[in-house]
C-alpha cells in the first residue's frame, strides 16, 4: 500500500505540469476523432476524463495516459450510422439511436476487458516480438502525424439527400497557411531549445502559452480550439459534469437483437483497446526502466469504459501520443494522469472560453515533436542488419497500422513472426546415425514439433534398417502433440516389421503420454535419466569452496 501511495507523491510538481500539458494536447485529438465517429465532441471529452481518471488511479502503469482514442473511435463509426437507421425503424422512431447503441457497446467492451484481466490475458502481450513493437510504434507515429496534417484544413458540414452527415475538408492556402506553419515551427523551436536554457520550465506547456499569448496580443486570425470544434458541428467546449445517462435505459431495447448487433463491435473495440494500452505500457516500461502490471491495466481499462458508458461517454484506451508527451514532460507517477483528467474537466466546466482561444498550431507543434520522438528512427538504420524476416515484419506492421488498424497490424505481425520461427526451427532438426554391436542408433538433434515432423520422418528407413534400432532424444525435445504422434508412428512402423526399437532420453511427460497411449510402448522406453549431462555434485562442501572447475 505504501508503494502505491508513493506513485502519487514521487514528483508532484513534474506530474502536475505534465498532466496539464497532456490535457491541452488531448483536446484536438479527442475532438477530431469525435467528428470521425459522428458524435458530440463533449461525449468524447467526457469519456477521456472518466477513462483517464480511473485508469490513472487504478491502472497497472503509472505515467500511462488513457482517453477517448481514435483507434477505438473508428471501430464504432459503422455501428453508430447503422444504429441511427435502426432507430428510425422502431414503432416509435428514436432520433440519435446510434448514440445509445454506442453507450451499450462501450459498457460491453469494458466487461470484455475486465474478463481479460481476471483471466490474466494481459501477460500474452509479452509474446509480441520486438519487430512488431517497433512496427507498431512507427505505424502509430505516422497515423498521428497524418492526423496533425489534417489540422491544416477547414471542415464544412454537409448533409446528403438521405440526411447523413458528411464533413468536407479543404486545405488552408496563402497567408493563413504560412501563419499556421510559422506558429507550428515556433512551437517546435521552443520545445527543442528551451531545455537547453533551463529545465525548470516544462517546454511543451511553455510553448503552448507563448504561442497563445502571441496570437491573442497580435490579433492574428488563426484556427483555434473553439473554431475547430464549431467547424465540425460542435457547440463549443462548454459542458457539464458527467452524470448517469437515464435515456440509455429508456430508449435502448434490451433484447437479443441489440446484443448481437453490438457484440462484434464491442469485442473488436475491447481487443484493439487492450492491445494499444498494453503495447503503450510496454513502451513506457522501456522508457522508464520499470515494470507495469498488464492484468491490472486490463481491469482498470474495463472499469473505465463501463463507467464512461454509464455516464454517457465514449470508449477509450491507452494513448501512445499523449503518454509520450507525459513521459517527455517528466510525468512518471499516477498524479500526472489524474491531473490530466481533472484539468480536462476544469476546461469543460470553467475555462472553456480561455481554452477555446488556444491556437491549433500550438497543439499541432507539440504533437509533431511527439511524433519525432516516438518514431523509432533506429529501426531504419538496422533494417539491413537484422534478419530479413524481422525487417519484413517491422515494415509490414507499420504499413498495416497506417492502412488498416492497430489490431490487424499486431495480429498479422505476430502470425508472420510465429510462422517464420516455426519454419526456421523446422529445418534445424537433424539425425545422426551410429552403428554399434548390431544396433543402429539415431541421435536426434533439434526440436520435434508440428513444423519439423515431416523432416523427422524422412530421417528413418524402417525397411532397410537392421533388426535392432534405438532413437536417442538426448539433443532433442518433443514439443507438442504432433511430435508425439510422429514418434508413435515411427515406432509402429518398426514394430509392424518385427524389428525391436528402443526410445532413449525421453522427457518424463513424453514417457507418460506414450505409455498411456498404448501399454506396449512401455517395453520400448528406456528408463534412463532424462539428461545425462546434468550430474549431482558428489561433495557439496567442495563445490562451495570452488574446488570444482566445471559442473557437468
Amino acid at each position: 500500500m505504501t508503494k502505491y501511495f508513493k506513485q502519487f507523491t514521487t514528483n508532484p510538481k513534474n506530474d502536475i505540469l505534465a498532466g496539464m500539458t497532456v490535457s491541452l494536447a488531448m483536446i484536438p485529438e479527442v475532438v477530431a476523432f469525435a467528428f470521425v465517429a459522428q458524435i458530440d465532441p463533449l461525449v468524447a471529452l467526457s469519456g477521456a476524463f472518466i477513462i483517464g481518471l480511473i485508469t490513472a488511479v487504478f491502472g497497472g502503469r503509472p505515467g500511462l495516459i488513457s482517453g477517448a482514442a481514435g483507434a477505438v473511435a473508428v471501430i464504432f463509426v459503422h455501428m453508430i450510422q447503422e444504429g441511427h437507421t435502426k432507430g428510425m425503424l422502431f414503432d416509435n422512431p428514436i432520433d440519435n439511436m446510434g448514440y445509445f447503441y454506442l453507450l451499450a457497446a462501450v459498457i460491453l467492451m469494458g466487461i470484455f476487458q475486465i474478463f481479460a484481466g481476471v483471466f490474466k490475458l494481459g501477460r500474452f502481450v509479452r509474446l509480441i516480438p520486438y519487430p512488431v513493437m517497433l512496427g507498431f510504434v512507427n505505424g502509430l507515429a505516422i497515423v498521428i502525424f497524418w492526423a496533425q496534417v489534417k489540422m491544416f484544413t477547414h471542415k464544412t458540414l454537409e448533409f446528403s439527400a438521405d440526411g447523413v452527415k458528411n464533413y468536407v475538408s479543404e486545405f488552408m492556402s496563402g497567408t493563413e497557411l504560412y501563419i499556421m506553419m510559422g506558429l507550428v515551427g515556433l512551437t517546435m523551436a521552443i520545445i527543442f531549445l528551451l531545455p537547453k536554457l533551463t529545465k525548470k520550465l516544462p517546454a511543451s506547456l511553455t510553448a503552448i502559452l507563448v504561442v497563445t499569448i502571441i496570437v491573442i496580443v497580435s490579433g492574428l486570425e488563426v484556427s483555434t480550439v473553439g473554431s475547430y470544434i464549431r467547424e465540425g458541428g460542435g457547440a463549443g467546449l462548454k459542458g457539464e459534469f458527467p452524470t448517469p445517462n437515464m435515456e440509455l435505459w429508456q430508449n435502448l431495447p434490451f433484447n437479443l437483437d441489440t446484443f448481437t448487433f453490438i457484440l462484434p463491435f464491442a469485442f473488436l473495440a475491447a481487443s484493439v483497446g487492450l492491445i494499444e494500452s498494453l503495447m503503450t505500457m510496454n513502451l513506457v516500461d522501456e522508457l522508464t526502466d520499470t515494470r507495469g502490471d498488464g492484468n491490472r491495466e486490463c481491469i482498470a481499462q474495463g472499469v473505465g469504459n463501463i463507467t464512461s458508458g454509464l455516464l454517457g461517454g465514449t470508449g477509450g484506451c491507452g494513448m501512445i501520443g499523449q503518454t509520450v508527451i507525459n513521459i517527455n514532460a517528466k510525468g512518471r507517477g499516477r498524479l500526472s494522469g489524474v491531473m490530466m483528467a481533472l484539468t480536462l474537466l476544469s476546461f469543460i466546466l470553467f475555462a472553456d472560453k480561455y481554452i477555446e482561444q488556444v491556437p491549433i498550431a500550438a497543439l499541432v507543434g507539440v504533437m509533431f515533436v511527439m511524433v519525432i520522438e516516438t518514431f523509432a528512427w533506429s529501426s531504419i538504420r538496422i533494417l539491413r542488419k537484422i534478419p530479413r524476416a524481422d525487417a519484413f515484419v517491422l515494415v509490414a506492421v507499420s504499413a498495416i497500422t497506417v492502412v488498416f488498424d492497430l489490431a490487424i497490424a499486431v495480429f498479422a505481425g505476430v502470425i508472420i513472426s510465429a510462422l517464420v520461427f516455426a519454419w526456421e526451427n523446422a529445418i534445424r532438426i537433424r539425425a545422426r546415425k551410429r552403428m554399434k554391436d548390431g544396433t543402429l542408433t539415431y541421435e536426434i538433434w533439434g526440436p520435434l514439433f508440428f513444423g519439423s515432423v515431416n523432416v523427422f520422418n524422412e530421417k528413418f528407413d524402417p525397411k532397410n534398417d537392421p533388426q535392432y534400432v534405438e532413437i536417442d532424444f538426448i539433443e532433442s525435445r518433443i514439443s507438442d502433440h504432433s511430435g508425439l504422434e510422429a514418434v508413435k508412428n515411427i515406432v509402429q512402423k518398426y514394430d509392424e516389421l518385427g524389428k525391436e526399437i528402443k526410445l532413449r532420453h525421453l522427457s518424463k511427460d513424453c514417457k507418460i503420454l506414450l505409455k498411456t497411449a498404448d501399454p506396449k510402448f512401455a517395453k520400448m522406453i528406456v528408463d534412463d535419466i532424462d539428461d545425462p549431462r546434468y550430474h549431482l555434485v558428489e561433495d557439496p562442501e567442495k563445490f562451495k569452496k570452488g574446488l570444482y572447475d566445471t559442473v557437468e
